[in-house]
């Protein structure tokens, strides 16, 4: 299945299951083990465990591959892995402290400075 496809399958996903603040970073040029981080929050460790399953039967109905799942015992940060796309869901507390989205922008910015000296 191509990136594009998934990644609209995998918002999809997470919007039917009302998850919030969903965001999409590229990270093809940063990293060569995938190209898309898709970050999301839910409000409680039920609904974040919902929003992970949501997209795992949402991509295997869609003929995709689903290689792993983590932190679904604990539901704060569930990890989908879906090869090419990486689907990070978290409650606020923890998305807030772990800051996916500054590391990953501030990868790709060191990246960028780097390359242009």
């Amino acid at each position: 299945m191509d990136i594009p496809t998934l990644q609209k399958i995998v918002v999809a996903a997470l919007e039917d299951i009302k998850a919030r603040d969903i965001e999409v970073i590229d990270t093809s040029t940063h990293t060569p083990l995938f190209d898309r981080i898709v970050i999301a929050s839910a409000e409680s460790s039920r609904q974040t465990r919902a929003l992970a399953q949501n997209v795992q039967d949402k991509v295997k109905e869609a003929g995709g591959e689903v290689l792993s799942v983590e932190g679904q015992d604990t539901g704060e940060w569930v990890l989908v892995d879906l090869g090419s796309i990486v689907v990070h869901v978290m409650q606020p507390a923890v998305r807030s402290y772990y800051k996916l989205e500054e590391l990953w922008n501030t990868t790709a910015a060191s990246r960028r400075a780097a390359t242009s000296r």
